[in-house]
């Protein structure tokens, strides 16, 4: 038992589906049998979807870890004691929602850096839920890059074959463009193959996209790719990684789905996320609501673990009890092999 690592689970924001999923994954034998976990966030959220939902479960409130009770049927709880339930309306935004929602944060990568956890999973927040609350971030990969101290990291969502890396992410397109820069690149190429390594991927083989449609076409429709993405392709190419670019990503999205890359390369957030979630939402058009939602998001070049569902708090459906937890599941086990793998 000692030797499964400890994995803190933020609770997400409490009118969301976090709790929901973090709960349902905690019943999971597969989870159990890998980890030992602990949801950073308020006792009294996991006490009312488990009754409401009629979950298996009992909530031991904690105030350290060295209080949880590892024993099938446990939700251990680090209570910040920060939500009054009375007043949480699930699907709406709130500032007290996402003051509890950034607090889970918070503590769970206090734990982290003290070492009193091995690795960090978190639940969907809302973003002008936090901002309303006063905490001025993009999303979680700024705010774990602000408490770290972090200036060079980077994105990585994880499902099937396709593992790609952002260049960029929660800027305007108009900002992305202009952040296509020959180190940032670089700098990406090195972190994606050491996170692939570190999740045990044997295939090493780097893509990377184009900018512009058709990769620029020679210069016809962008000078980027030649005056950037190119470059910085060439350069890793002679420190020694396996990598080809610039692709246009029409082209590569398509090969790296059927195993020609080990991990790719998006230029921007969108390039990135619409290809990976093709491949891990599945929609039914029939119930109007999704039957799976898979897919991992880590945040590679911090001195900690950090995974995530890539989905967010789904309002629509929060309190329902129809919230697929696979995407939280995945989060825990990529969570688990990095512990396992630690640079």
């Amino acid at each position: 038992m000692n030797k499964k690592p400890i994995v803190a689970i933020t609770m997400g924001d409490p009118a969301s589906i976090g709790p929901e999923i973090a709960a349902k994954a905690i019943l999971k034998k597969e989870v159990l049998d890998i980890c030992r976990p602990i949801i950073t966030g308020d006792a009294v959220v996991f006490q009312q979807i488990i009754e409401l939902l009629k979950f298996p479960l009992k909530v031991n409130a904690i105030s350290k870890v060295g209080e949880a009770d590892f024993s099938p049927g446990i939700i251990n709880v680090f209570d910040l004691g920060i939500t009054d339930i009375s007043k949480v309306s699930f699907g709406k935004i709130d500032a007290m929602a996402g003051e509890a929602s950034y607090q889970a944060v918070a503590k769970a990568i206090e734990l982290a850096i003290a070492k009193e956890v091995d690795a960090t999973v978190t639940g969907p927040i809302n973003k002008k839920s936090i901002n309303e609350a006063g905490h001025h971030f993009a999303g979680h990969t700024e705010i774990y890059a602000h408490f770290t101290n972090t200036k060079k990291y980077a994105m990585l969502l994880v499902e099937d074959n396709i593992n790609v890396i952002h260049v960029s992410t929660h800027v305007s397109l108009r900002q992305a463009c202009d952040l296509v820069k020959k180190d940032r690149i670089i700098q990406v190429i090195e972190l994606l193959t050491d996170g692939l390594k570190r999740l045990g991927k044997t295939n090493l083989k780097i893509g990377v996209a184009g900018l512009n449609p058709h990769a620029g076409d020679s210069g016809l429709f962008g000078t980027e790719d030649d005056e950037e993405i190119l470059p910085a392709v060439e350069e890793a190419k002679r420190m020694g990684y396996d990598v080809e670019g610039p692709i246009p990503p029409d082209t590569m999205f398509a090969k790296a789905a059927m195993g020609a890359y080990g991990g790719v390369v998006a230029m921007y957030h969108d390039q990135g996320h619409i290809p990976f979630k093709l491949a891990g939402f599945k929609w039914n058009a029939e119930k109007q609501q999704m039957d799976s939602v898979k897919g991992v998001n880590i945040t590679l070049g911090l001195p900690i673990i950090r995974t995530s569902v890539d989905h967010g708090t789904a309002f629509e459906i929060a309190g329902k009890g129809i919230a697929s937890p696979d995407a939280m599941v995945l989060a825990i086990e990529s969570a688990v092999q990095l512990s396992h793998n630690r640079g």
